[in-house]
């Protein structure tokens, strides 16, 4: 994996772990529903912990945006490598269904990070490194068109996270639709 140039770090003692994790999810929800002017304060009392402890975590709100973006993306690359095993298209799909949760929460804090840092473009080569060579994989097999590219598929599914849905099942529904598109 890469090694992605982030403010802060995750804690080494199990409690601290802890209380970190729940203040990565708890800012994941409340920019999900709020955008980036999610209170700080709704943050720490969703993860059940003082605004003390989200401020000794994540001295600042950009660290916080950083530190959920880049969460993302370690989730993307733990996904890649658990799914690898599996047949090349059930792989590629697994993976697919994490980059969906991946684009809703960049969707929620993209505005609020530095596009040209260091950072972000690490994360990028992360994102390609994890979840190309399952394209290839699945394109290899004769599963996947072999005129799309990764970065096609990638962008078409980034596009239809972003509409609205009635509900999860329609996201799921339109989705498979998309997914169907590349399939041979």
């Amino acid at each position: 994996m890469t090694d992605v140039p982030v403010a802060v770090r995750r804690p080494q003692r199990a409690d601290a772990r802890r209380n970190f994790d729940a203040l990565l999810a708890a800012a994941r929800e409340a920019f999900a529903e709020h955008g980036t002017d999610a209170s700080l304060e709704d943050i720490a009392r969703r993860a059940g912990v003082g605004i003390g402890t989200l401020y000794r975590n994540f001295p600042t709100r950009q660290d916080l945006f950083e530190a959920v973006y880049v969460d993302e993306i370690n989730q993307l690359h733990q996904v890649a490598e658990r799914v690898s095993p599996l047949p090349p298209w059930q792989a590629l799909s697994a993976w697919l269904e994490q980059f969906v949760r991946y684009a809703a929460t960049k969707r929620a804090v993209v505005e609020a990070l530095n596009r040209d840092s260091e950072m972000f473009r690490a994360c990028r080569a992360t994102m390609y490194a994890a979840g190309e060579p399952l394209f290839e994989r699945a394109q290899a097999s004769g599963e996947v068109r072999t005129d799309a590219s990764f970065d096609d598929v990638l962008r078409m599914i980034a596009g239809l996270t972003g509409a609205t849905f009635v509900d999860d099942a329609q996201r799921e529904r339109v989705l498979g639709f998309a997914l169907s598109g590349i399939r041979v």
